[in-house]
This record gives C-alpha cells, structure tokens and sequence, in this order.
C-alpha cells in the first residue's frame, strides 16, 4: 500500500552519492523529511555535495563518522551497490532500522502505475522496446530506473494517466519492502552477481521480490522457458501471463506460433501470438520481421508484448515497433564495417549467458574480445559456443587466462592475451588491434566481455564507447 507522506518529519540518512542517491536525497527533502546523506569519497570527490547542501541537506563526506546511524534515525536509502556488509548498513540492520533503496522511496511517492523488469539478460533492451510500444499504443510511457533515469526523479512527475516503465536490479529489489508494481516481468535467471549476493538462493529471492506485493489484480509476465521461473509460480498470487518460445500457451499468454506457407523454405512460417483469457488468438507479427537478429531477442519482443497487452495495449497496435525497433547503444550494437570486418560492440554483455546469447545471434565467423572484473565464474558455460561460433580469442582484464583456458579447451588456437597498459583505453585498443590482425574478410569483431567492467573502466557504457571510439579510429 502506497504511503506518500510517511517520509515527512522522519530523520533519513542516504548511503551513497551517485546519481539515484542525488535524486532519493533531494525527493525526499521536498517530501518533509530530515536528511542526511553520507559518501566514503572525499568532499574533492564529491561535487554533489554541495548543490545538496544549497538545499539544506546535510552531506557527510570522507568515510562513515561513529554515530551517523543511531537510534534515531528511522530510514537508511543505500545505493543499491553498496553491500550489506558495509558498516553503516550493518549498524542500521543491527539497530533495528529499515534499509531500503530508492525504489521502495519511488514506489510509495508515485502516482502512476508501473511495469517492472527485471532478469539477468535484456533488461534494456525490454524496457526501451516496451517504452516505444506503449507510445505506438498511444498510451503514455515514462521510462525509469537502472536504465538511467533514477525512478524518484521520474515518480515525482508522472501522473496517473502515465505508465512508469521500470529496469530494475537485483541489488535495488532486494531492497524494497512493499514495492508493489501492476505489471512485472521476469524475463530469466543466470548465475551473475553472486560476489554481491553470496548464493544463488539469495540472487534468485532478490528477483523474485518483483512478485512479492503483487494481488491478483495485477499481472505477473514470466519466461515459461526458463525452469528457474517457472518454480516460482507457485508464489505469485498476481495473474500470470507467461510468454515462451517452444509452447503454445492456450490459458492467456504470448508465443511463437509456427504454421504451414508453401513457399516458406521449411514450410513453417513462425508468428507472435497473442493469446487472451477467452482462449482469442491475436496474431501481431512474423518474426523474421522483428526488427532485431536473434532468438533471445524473439524472447524480449514476447515479454514486451506481454507487459503491452497487461498494461492496456492493443495487440495490433505492437506490430509496428516489433518491426521498426532497432535496439539501444551497447547491446548487439553494429558499429561500422571497416576492410570487410564488421564490429559490433556487445559491452552490456557482463556474464556468461549474455556472451553466449550474443555469440548465437551472429551468422559469420567471430573474432571475440573478452574479458573483465572476476567474479569468480569459471566460465565453462563457453565452451559449446567457443567450439560453434568462435574462430579467435582477444581476452584482457582479471579473467583472460580464464577465458583463454576455456578457449584452450575448445580446440582455438589464435588465442591473445592482452597485458593491461598504462590506462584501460590503451589495453582496449590493444585489444582491437589483435582482434583485426586476425580477422579476414567476412567475419565479425566482436566485444562481448562476459564479465563485469570495474576492473578497468567506470561502468560497462566507458568501455563501449572506447571501443566504438578505437574502431572509428582503426
């Protein structure tokens, strides 16, 4: 149950300077209450500071003072990233307080009804393209959350005749408490972020918190392909409205059709099927049209349309965005052609499945540029996709010889590991280098790291737009 103005009068401390801790900070002064925001960076390092002190916030910089979290204070907002073994978030656990992030905060101040997403892979993707259906829906989408745009900044503003489409992490919904949104979609689950999470259990609660404040009048979307979804059914008191790519789903849902062309090669034509509780079949769009290569993104236009349909949306008005939509920056993203090879910049691919999944989705031969941050995955997850679609391995970062063993095992033999330079720009462009000398004409250059990029860049879009950057300039 929403509660906009329980924040008023009550003492706040926010852990964390970035972006939604800035904007958590400042929404929660207008709505009345006292706060307090902390950040281990040094006052030089914070730049934010002041602008929130203009405001008549207080801001504690250079570490965690000894009584910033005491009995008094009666809400803890934490950047999503910061653990819970940080000192300040265990005192506030410890002392009994609530420990939130800004989306619980969002949730309770906003007016307009929301979409969550949420999952391992095409979170970004999904949202975008829902955002863009709903607008062809003539229906009015804001877009928010991990995606960029911090959700309090977008509650504040959106009304009730608008839709708040919502990215969501793990990290930000293991932080919520009565986050309740009317439509939520769980589009899969991959072992990723387990040095944040500890275990698969916790990761895969963290997701399903999506779910947990639903009532059956709000719409559950899952991926009925994947197992670890669907053993959460039993949970979910919401309306499900699954989608799925191998069964037809004949109780509501959303599918691939295949039915009989005669001069379609195989003799199978393949649609995207809406399927509604009367058992009314609703045919949108062939997917050799949607506007985007690969079979998980046929999954990502499934779970879209599903969310579209459950929002209000009219099956027919969809086929045009699944159509035109041609994806976002960092994700399968084509670069240019350049002496016969094309580069793609995959950046956002920050684990095994999301690599693999890429790797599926392009027809040539792949010269791969991987690796990042070791989370400690082995990623032997590779292997088949190593031996099936890739010709040479450029790996940098923490993992290269991980990611050079598993090419090992999967009979490669141009395999290069690049040696960290003076700066992570250098080593990437180093990395583009070997990855061109050994691409010929007709094949695919291909950066796809599988891992995280904080070993060597501030965030996955620093590492893409240097590669986009390098390959321009080759």
């Amino acid at each position: 149950m929403k509660h906009p103005d329980e924040y008023r009068g009550r003492q706040v401390v926010v852990l964390g300077l970035a972006k939604s801790g800035v904007q958590v900070a400042k929404t929660l002064h207008r709505s009345g209450a006292v706060v307090t925001v902390n950040d281990k960076k040094s006052r030089e390092e914070s730049p934010e500071a002041s602008e929130l002190e203009a405001l008549g916030i207080s801001v504690v910089c250079g570490g965690h003072p000894e009584g910033l979290i005491n009995p008094a204070v009666e809400l803890v907002v934490k950047n999503p990233g910061i653990p819970y073994t940080a000192p300040p978030v265990a005192k506030a656990l410890e002392l009994g307080i609530e420990v939130v992030s800004e989306v619980e905060v969002a949730y309770h101040l906003s007016k307009a009804p929301m979409i969550g997403i949420t999952g391992s892979n095409g979170k970004t993707t999904t949202t975008t393209w829902i955002g863009n259906m709903l607008e062809a829906a003539s229906l009015s989408p804001v877009i928010a959350g991990n995606i960029g745009t911090p959700l309090c900044a977008a509650a504040e503003t959106a009304d009730v005749e608008d839709w708040l489409v919502v990215e969501l992490s793990s990290f930000q919904l293991k932080g919520t408490r009565e986050f309740r949104p009317e439509v939520a979609v769980l589009l899969n689950i991959a072992e990723t972020h387990l040095d944040y999470h500890g275990t698969m259990d916790d990761y895969i609660s963290s997701k399903a918190k999506i779910f947990a404040n639903q009532t059956e009048e709000d719409t559950a979307v899952i991926n009925w392909d994947d197992p670890v979804c669907r053993e959460l059914v039993p949970y979910i008191k919401a309306k499900l409205l699954p989608f799925s790519m191998t069964e037809e789903l004949r109780t509501a849902g959303v599918y691939v059709k295949p039915a009989y062309v005669p001069d379609v090669q195989d003799g199978l034509s393949r649609s995207v099927v809406y399927c509604d509780e009367e058992g009314q079949e609703h045919t949108i769009v062939e997917t050799a049209e949607i506007g985007l290569a690969g079979r998980f993104n046929v999954g990502n236009a499934l779970a879209a349309v599903a969310a579209c349909v459950a929002a209000g949306a009219a099956p027919e008005s969809l086929a045009e965005p699944l159509r035109t939509f041609r994806g976002v920056e960092h994700r399968l993203e084509f670069v240019e052609v350049r002496d016969g090879v094309a580069y793609y910049n995959n950046s956002k691919a920050t684990n095994s499945k999301a690599t693999a999944m890429a790797l599926g989705a392009l027809d040539k031969p792949i010269v791969l540029i991987a690796g990042g941050l070791d989370r400690g995955s082995d990623y032997m997850e590779l292997l088949p996709v190593f031996k099936d679609k890739v010709k040479a391995i450029v790996a940098l970062g923490q993992t290269k010889e991980k990611i050079g063993r598993v090419a090992e095992l999967a009979g490669l033999s141009d395999i290069e590991l690049v040696d960290t330079g003076d700066s992570a720009a250098e080593t990437l462009r180093t990395a583009i280098s070997k990855a061109a000398g050994l691409a010929e004409d007709g094949d695919i250059v291909l950066l796809s790291p599988a891992c995280a990029s904080w070993d060597m860049f501030s965030s996955y879009e620093e590492r893409g737009r240097i590669f986009k950057e390098a390959v321009h300039t080759l």
